[in-house]
Formats: structure tokens, C-alpha cells, sequence
């Protein structure tokens, strides 16, 4: 067992480090990443995965790539900028973080337009450093606003992996945890394995025993029973997309686990930075769902589980509606209901 989780991104040098999350947790392998297409590459195929994660993520490959742009003159650069911009925005369609932090970014180029070439590439590349450190900022803060809602003792469930390696370091859901278990060492944890690419078991687990916080594994049919049985006092899950009304976008299972938990009057609560949040979507009817490979569904580890040439569905997420929703734990607090207006106000918060 590894003593201490890596982080799952970070500079080498010039180069974009990523914890690659596919091997783990029997292996942490470092993919050092020189150009920007590499970086989009591990979002793709989920080397790197979580909305804050990949939201950083995007922003380093864009500083790579501003390094990488060879052009004589500032408006060949920009142009050339553009288009690197539009191929790390579109890496995975649902999570908001990742145009978040593209937007961001490019707000460099819009806010200097008299900079020359090397200037505008090192104001890149501050920006990419800036929304690296406020990601580790506003999960402290999330640990600290969210761990109050932790009662004493609870058995905490939580779904998918929303901890250090889904952002820049320490955690959204798993930061609440972090900050309750640091205060109140009796809680207890339980992670769904969370199909079919088992973040639960293969992340959460991982990132939960490095930090000796005690953890059960369970599977994802097994909520049902256990909520039944009075075995979870409270819920707490990430998020990939919140639209202006609270209805939450996460890892697909999520929405179920959201049911089963309203059934048996267990509380249940969404922890996400405000990069999460995007209001230009009225609801969660409008949040784009990625459809991913099959195979993630039919085969396990390369290895065939269902018949050959069978059809298989393998969205990645599904849409959990705020009225299952007890509050959604931000940097700035903890929003509730009606969370048009506590959104509305949270967004304008500094």
C-alpha cells in the first residue's frame, strides 16, 4: 500500500505531469506530457478524470501549447491560440470545469491585447499556475463549510471518486470527509464501487486508506440494502455540471443512489466548487451526457464479460433533479433551497 496518494497533476519542469488514474490502485505510473495533445489525450481516455481535475487540466495544456505555438506575430499566435482552445474545450463534453477553466484562460489574450508574443505566454502560463493553486484553496474551503453537516459518528456514503485525484489536491466530497474525520475520528466511510470504470473501488478506496480514514467497499446494488437497514446517515457525492436550478450532473448511478437516499430520508448533498456551476443552463434537461465506448460496459480490463457483439449503453453520467438535493457545498458555503437564488448569489461572491 502506498504511503502517501501523488497528486494527480502537476509541472515537471516544462512538462504537464499526470498521475495516470487507469493503473491505479496497483501502480502509480507518471505520464509526462511535452505537448498539449498529450494532455488532451489523458482527458479523453480518463488518465485524468474528475470535473476540477480536468478543468486544471485544460488549463496546463493550454499553457503547453502557448509555449508550442510558433508564430512570427501576435495575430498568428492568437489565431493559432484559438483553435487550441476549441480542441481542449470539446476533450469531454459534460463536465462544466473544463470550459470554465478554458474561458479563463483565454480572458489573457482578451484582457492584453497590446502584449507581445512572449508576454502573452508567460501570462498564460500565470493564469494555468493561479487555477491550479485556487483549486487546492476552494476544497479546503469545501472541507471546512462541508464537514458541519457531518453529524457525529455518521456513516458517510459516498458515490464515484470526488477526492485529491478527481481535483488539484485534497478533495470536494472526499475533502468533506477529510475535514469531519480530522475533527470527529469515529466516522466511517463507505464507497460504492461505482461501474463500470470503478472509481470507488480502484480511487476512493485508494485515496481514503492513504489518509487511514476506515473505509468499506460496497457495491453499487447494495445501497439500496444498506440505507434500509439505517446504515448511512448522510450522502455526499461531486459534481461534473450544476445548472442554474441545482439539478446536478455526476458520474452516472449517482441519480439512483439520489433516490434510494430521498426513500429512506437520508440527507443528501452535493460538494463542488463554483467552476461546477453553469448558468447559462436552465436545467439539468439541457446538460450534454457523454456517451462513452461500450467496451468499458462489455469488457473488464480488456478482458470480454458479456457475450460477443452484444449491445451495451455506457453514458457516463446521469442528472440528479435538486429536489432530492439537501444543499450543494461550495467554497463560499453550503447553497440551498431555492437554489436559483442561493446559486444567483453565490456566483456574484468574490
Amino acid at each position: 500500500m502506498f504511503e502517501k496518494c501523488l497528486p494527480p497533476i502537476y509541472w515537471d519542469g516544462d512538462a504537464v505531469a499526470i498521475l495516470d488514474q487507469r493503473v491505479l490502485p496497483h501502480q502509480e505510473k507518471i505520464l509526462l506530457c511535452t505537448k498539449p495533445q498529450q494532455v488532451v489525450t489523458a482527458i479523453k481516455n480518463m488518465s485524468i478524470r474528475g470535473a476540477p481535475a480536468v478543468g486544471v487540466a485544460g488549463a496546463m495544456a493550454l499553457a503547453l501549447g502557448a509555449y508550442h505555438i510558433q508564430a512570427a506575430d501576435t495575430r498568428t499566435f492568437k489565431r493559432k491560440f484559438v483553435r487550441l482552445c476549441e480542441q481542449v474545450k470539446n476533450a469531454r463534453p459534460t463536465g462544466n470545469n473544463l470550459s470554465w477553466a478554458v474561458e479563463k484562460v483565454y480572458s489573457v489574450i482578451q484582457g492584453n491585447p497590446d502584449a507581445e508574443v512572449p508576454e502573452l505566454q508567460e501570462l498564460i502560463r500565470r493564469k494555468a499556475d493561479e487555477i491550479l493553486a485556487q483549486d487546492v484553496q476552494d476544497n479546503l474551503a469545501i472541507g471546512k463549510w462541508g464537514k458541519e453537516i457531518i453529524p457525529r459518528g455518521a456513516k458517510i456514503l459516498t458515490y464515484c471518486n470526488a477526492g485529491a485525484l478527481a481535483t488539484a489536491d485534497y478533495g470536494t466530497a472526499v475533502g468533506v470527509i477529510r475535514a469531519a474525520y480530522a475533527e470527529d475520528p469515529t466516522i466511517e466511510v463507505y464507497a460504492c464501487e461505482t461501474r463500470p470504470f470503478l472509481q470507488g473501488a480502484r480511487l476512493t478506496a485508494y485515496e481514503l486508506q492513504c489518509a487511514r480514514i476506515p473505509v468499506t467497499l460496497i457495491t453499487d446494488n447494495s445501497v439500496g440494502s444498506l440505507m434500509q437497514a439505517n446504515g448511512v446517515d448522510v450522502v455526499v457525492v461531486g459534481a461534473d455540471r450544476i445548472a442554474a436550478n441545482g439539478d446536478t450532473a455526476n458520474k452516472i448511478g449517482t441519480y439512483t443512489v439520489a433516490v434510494l437516499a430521498h426513500t429512506h430520508n437520508v440527507p443528501f448533498y452535493v460538494a463542488a466548487p463554483r467552476s461546477t456551476i453553469d448558468p447559462t443552463i436552465p436545467d439539468g434537461s439541457a446538460i450534454p451526457i457523454e456517451q462513452r465506448d461500450p467496451r468499458e460496459v462489455t469488457h473488464f480490463f480488456g478482458r470480454p464479460i458479456a457475450p460477443k457483439e452484444v449491445k451495451a449503453l455506457n453514458p457516463a453520467f446521469d442528472v440528479t433533479p435538486n429536489k432530492y438535493i439537501h444543499g450543494i457545498i461550495t467554497e463560499v458555503g453550503i447553497l440551498r433551497k431555492p437554489f436559483k437564488q442561493s446559486i444567483r448569489k453565490a456566483l456574484q461572491e468574490s
